[in-house]
């Protein structure tokens, strides 16, 4: 795929992922132009100022509830990556229309806009809590993956492609639980919710490089989900702060255990190739089934969960993942 003629608008792109994979793009793939849509100015102002002047940027405010402002922005624009989402747990449970606003109606919107203006590709950035969703973030990220890929349908005979990746927990995103750990290790405690507790984790890095990967190889209709490792949350505790005291708090309401990326019922539809695994259509008159002669289908009653996971963090590995942040902790640059 030649990056080079193609203009790529970023939802949430002022986000942790979206400043990372806009960065990485115009480094490496040289695109003619991308497109920044956003609800907030300062933080739009704060790339800026940042180092995010590249003359092939634009800046466009907006909200994905806003669909005629949507129909605006992709003007031109030949590939969507969707990322802007309200995601942290407890703030979508005690918000729940917000929520449903936002990542339910919002990715309609980004559809039907996509649909309107003849854009090529729209990926959406998923997560792990959209399987089998234990609260209502997850659950709006799971009606968010149906909405994107079943409006495959309505693409028709048309050039637009609808594809979603799906992965886990990104070390050091904004809101996430390494800054917590961070933060909390300057007060000798730490807090746990559960010391069973595990999760599957992949650096900013790896997250959009996967994403762009996948845009490159997305035929519509797909869910890609990268082969990463699984952790222990108190072993990251302890790699963190070796030296805190580590408090057992209780699970808390709509938390799992253990998080899945791909369900039982998913896994026989799912087809593995060397670093991913490629979720096909369960059932479409379109397209997506092009990848059962690129891999192998997966064994009856395959789960891919975070604690029955082939590839593990020690605590060891895990301090490299959270090298970078360390740094800009002490900084005073590590956003939270």
């Amino acid at each position: 795929m030649d990056w080079k003629n193609q203009v790529v608008l970023v939802t949430g792109g002022t986000g942790s992922f979206g400043k990372k994979f806009i960065k990485i793009l115009l480094e490496e793939k040289q695109p003619k132009k991308v497109i920044v849509f956003s609800r907030d100015e300062l933080k739009q102002h704060e790339m800026q100022v940042g180092g995010y002047n590249d003359p092939r940027l634009r800046y466009f405010i907006g909200d994905i509830r806003d669909r005629e402002r949507l129909v605006r922005a992709m003007h031109g624009v030949d590939i969507v990556v969707h990322a802007a989402a309200l995601k942290q747990v407890p703030a979508c449970e005690y918000n729940p229309m917000e929520a449903i606003k936002t990542n339910i109606m919002g990715t309609a919107n980004v559809v039907e806009a996509a649909l309107d203006a003849g854009v090529k590709k729209v990926l959406m950035v998923s997560t792990d809590k959209a399987v089998s969703p234990a609260n209502l973030y997850g659950a709006t990220k799971l009606a968010g993956e149906k909405l994107t890929i079943q409006s495959n349908a309505y693409a028709g005979g048309s050039a637009t492609r609808f594809s979603c990746v799906r992965y886990g927990n990104v070390v050091g995103s904004r809101g996430s639980i390494v800054p917590l750990f961070l933060n909390q290790r300057a007060g000798g405690r730490i807090t746990v919710t559960d010391d069973r507790m595990t999760r599957f984790w992949l650096s900013l890095d790896q997250g959009v490089r996967f994403v762009i990967t996948c845009i490159e190889q997305m035929e519509g209709g797909e869910v890609f989900v990268p082969k990463i490792p699984s952790t222990k949350v108190i072993d990251l505790a302890r790699a963190i702060a070796p030296n805190a005291q580590i408090n057992i708090i209780g699970i808390r309401p709509g938390e799992k255990l253990h998080e899945v990326l791909i369900s039982e019922d998913e896994a026989r539809h799912t087809i593995e190739v060397d670093n991913m695994f490629v979720v096909q259509p369960a059932e479409a008159t379109w397209f997506g089934y092009s990848w059962q002669n690129k891999g192998k289908p997966l064994n009856e009653g395959f789960v891919y969960s975070s604690d029955n996971n082939l590839e593990w963090l020690d605590v060891d590995g895990i301090k490299k993942y959270i090298a970078p942040f360390e740094e800009l902790f002490t900084q005073g640059k590590l956003e939270g």
